[in-house]
């Protein structure tokens, strides 16, 4: 069964947020159910020498992490030593991050998040004290301040966010106080702007975006005066550009992405003139690159990876040349990585991660040499990070 099938399917809300969550062709997983970012130079496709950056991706099915290594020079993917990593049951959303020394993965099947720790010589990962750690009903996402203070995992299920702080030293969590948070129907992804004044939710089932402001001591949200902001239909996952000037979000059930301008004051989203834009059949990850150039977006259903430039002026989406790029059977998770270099898009129904050097000038997609990657059952969402040091920051860096 697909993405849409679920969407279109006369089932109450309760039974469709059970099978929402994940890749499109898994069964239902019991309960009642990335950001960021780049720009491959190709036409200066020279990466700094010594340079080490990983990619992690979720296996539902298996319950694990597919760790590899990224050639920086060709993009291509390597496991890492230990690979896969175990997780609990049907790990789905996954996050860096911005201090570059934790792996966050939710567990959708246990109502928990697992946290790891980076090694930065091998890119191994190892539980965190503590780990897993408490969520709501089934947590399909994670998303980390730039600071890397804050953690915010939505809870489909029950219609929350869950909110902690950040244990900088260890990686523990520790649940924000008020937390959960409420939040629009079926939560589904989300977001922080890089100021990290800001936590945007996409929620599936009322079609909307809720918007909060974040306490900078505590991590509390508060919601945005005007919040939720209508979505289309199916909103499955928002990301906010490198600068915080525009929001996207991929409407699932409706086969577009609708742009915002972001209130640096006040959070509050106004769309974009056109907006929204076409995409594929049923778009379900949407991610800009850190230079905020160039836009990309996953389609489930058709397997494909659809590509944008974006007006730097009003954030209005242009289709590149070539749009859209094969992708596989059901794409799901997209990341670019840190060097700006090369794309990557999860294809859960593949069991494998499709790989491509993107043209610095025009944003087009070049599958890399011995792309696709193998990785674990029903791949979900991918993350990245470049060594720095001895930690593993992810885009933008």
């Amino acid at each position: 069964m697909t993405i849409s099938d679920l969407g279109r399917a006369a089932l109450g809300v309760t039974a469709v947020v059970a099978m929402l969550a994940g890749c499109g062709s898994r069964e239902p997983i019991g309960a009642p159910g990335a950001a960021p970012n780049s720009l491959t130079r190709q036409a200066e496709s020279v990466s700094p020498k010594g340079v080490v950056e990983y990619a992690y991706v979720t296996n539902e099915n298996v319950n694990n992490i597919s760790g590899f290594s990224i050639n920086a020079t060709t993009g291509a993917l390597t496991p890492v030593s230990g690979s896969p990593f175990a997780t609990k049951t049907s790990p789905i959303g996954i996050a860096v991050d911005p201090a570059g020394k934790f792996v966050y993965a939710a567990n959708a099947n246990l109502k928990n998040v697992s946290g790891y720790s980076i090694s930065a010589s091998t890119g191994a990962l190892t539980p965190v004290p503590g780990s897993p750690f408490t969520a709501g009903s089934h947590p399909v996402a994670v998303a980390v301040d730039p600071k890397g203070l804050f953690a915010y995992v939505p809870n489909v299920a029950d219609s929350t966010v869950s909110a902690y702080t950040i244990n900088a030293s260890k990686g523990a969590l520790t649940p924000v106080a008020g937390s959960p948070f409420v939040t629009g129907s079926s939560p589904q992804f989300a977001a922080v702007d890089p100021q990290g004044n800001y936590l945007y939710v996409s929620n599936v089932a009322s079609n909307n975006i809720s918007a909060y402001t974040i306490n900078a001591n505590s991590g509390a949200l508060t919601p945005v005066t005007g919040s939720p902001f209508a979505a289309g239909a199916f909103p499955f996952s928002v990301t906010i550009d490198a600068n915080g000037k525009f929001a996207y979000v991929a409407n699932d059930r409706s086969n577009n992405v609708s742009a915002y301008t972001i209130n640096a004051t006040t959070g509050a989203l106004t769309p974009v003139s056109g907006s929204p834009f076409a995409t594929g059949t049923n778009p379900v990850t949407v991610n800009v690159d850190p230079k905020g150039l160039f836009a990309y977006v996953s389609g489930n259903e058709d397997g494909n990876v659809s590509a944008y430039a974006i007006n730097q002026t009003t954030g209005a989406l242009t289709q590149v040349s070539g749009s859209p790029f094969t992708a596989g059977s059901e794409a799901y998770g997209v990341s670019v990585e840190p060097s700006d270099m090369f794309v990557y898009a999860v294809a859960c129904g593949r069991n494998a991660v499709f790989g491509y050097a993107i043209n610095a000038k025009t944003g087009a997609l070049t599958p890399v040499s011995g792309s696709p990657f193998t990785t674990g059952a029903f791949p979900e969402e991918i993350a990245t990070c470049r060594v720095a040091r001895t930690v593993c920051k992810p885009p933008p860096l």
